[in-house]
């Protein structure tokens, strides 16, 4: 089996991070084992790289004030898993100081093979991160009643290639309807922002959202059952995510197969000859749970390293991991009570 020089590179650098720089606890030396790997290394052994900081410089400087007068609404619609829609969301909160506009409480869109339809509210202490982004901007949980009846004006940057200017391409839009949604454009760079607009928006990710008590109890319980020390890995061996790629794959099963094509449907399809070994030499295609294990082999990994995986029901092929890596626990397995709620 042939694993491509750019998944190895990802792969080894998640990885590498997963163990050295997220597990805060101070060395543990994991039960004798009759496996080799164990005798070549013991990888909670290895020291951090660099310490954690605070991130707080826009508290330590003064704080632009918020114009008299907004001009209009934005809000902010967010796709994808949870950390997806966070970003985009503290995106949407920067460009909204940008544009000086009112920041309304977003919009979570979620495939519908999630089965979840949870708000911000659902997620996030709304009345906290309100009062957390006072002075940064302006922030409103309803519109007012003029505006409240009509969708916005939906202005696409989502799929912008190269330099989008908000300036120029939004605030148009926000001046003429008053009211308008946007999903922030990824490939954009946040250091052009103005000091007060990256204020807001390290406000918003690093000291407003905050997960709702409910949510973070079921986090401090699942991080209390999960065996220590632990591995945290993120497989996205899923249907959707393999169908999104559109990458090939041999030997998978029937069942793996069926769930595939499932989720392809018409739009999907993948990439064939050419196309599809370029496709896979970028990097594009998920590692199967088989090809993890031999990534985390030539890491010298235990075999009897404890590892989570954060990801949610319905991996494809995960035998391929569990039979080399036997102490793989689950989020739905350590909670007692089953609760399997989505967006956590």
């Amino acid at each position: 089996m042939r694993v491509k020089p750019l998944f190895v590179i990802i792969s080894t650098l998640s990885l590498f991070l997963a163990v050295v720089l997220i597990y805060p606890s101070p060395p543990v030396t994991p039960s004798k084992s009759s496996d080799s790997t164990s005798a070549k290394s013991d990888i909670w052994s290895v020291q951090r790289i660099v310490e954690w900081r605070p991130c707080k410089w826009w508290l330590q400087s003064h704080l632009t004030p918020l114009p008299a007068k907004s001009n209009g609404f934005i809000r902010v619609d967010c796709y994808g898993g949870l950390n997806q829609m966070r970003r985009d969301f503290c995106d949407g909160v920067g460009i909204a100081r940008l544009l000086n506009a009112t920041l309304v409480l977003p919009k979570f869109e979620v495939a519908a093979y999630w089965n979840e339809s949870s708000g911000f509210s659902d997620v996030f202490d709304a009345d906290y991160f309100i009062t957390q982004m006072n002075g940064f901007v302006n922030v409103v949980k309803e519109l007012p009643p003029e505006i409240s009846s009509k969708e916005p004006h939906r202005v696409d940057c989502s799929k912008r290639k190269g330099q989008f200017d908000y300036i120029e391409s939004v605030l148009p839009s926000l001046l003429k309807y008053h009211y308008v949604s946007i999903t922030p454009a990824m490939s954009q760079r946040r250091d052009r922002y103005p000091k007060y607009a990256k204020a807001a928006l390290c406000q918003a990710c690093y000291r407003a959202l905050k997960l709702t008590e409910s949510l973070e109890k079921k986090a401090n319980k699942l991080l209390e059952a999960i065996p220590k020390p632990f591995l945290s890995l993120h497989l996205r061996f899923e249907p959707d995510m393999v169908a999104y790629s559109q990458c090939q794959y041999s030997g998978l099963s029937p069942t793996s197969m069926k769930a595939l094509e499932a989720a392809r449907g018409d739009d999907r399809k993948p990439w064939t000859g050419e196309a599809a070994r370029i496709w896979r030499n970028r990097g594009k295609c998920p590692l199967t749970p088989n090809e993890t294990a031999f990534i985390l082999q030539a890491l010298s990994i235990p075999k009897n390293t404890n590892i989570y995986l954060a990801a949610g029901d319905g991996l494809m092929e995960i035998e391929g991991l569990t039979s080399i890596y036997s102490n793989v626990v689950t989020k739905s397995a350590l909670l007692s009570d089953g609760s399997r709620d989505a967006s956590f």
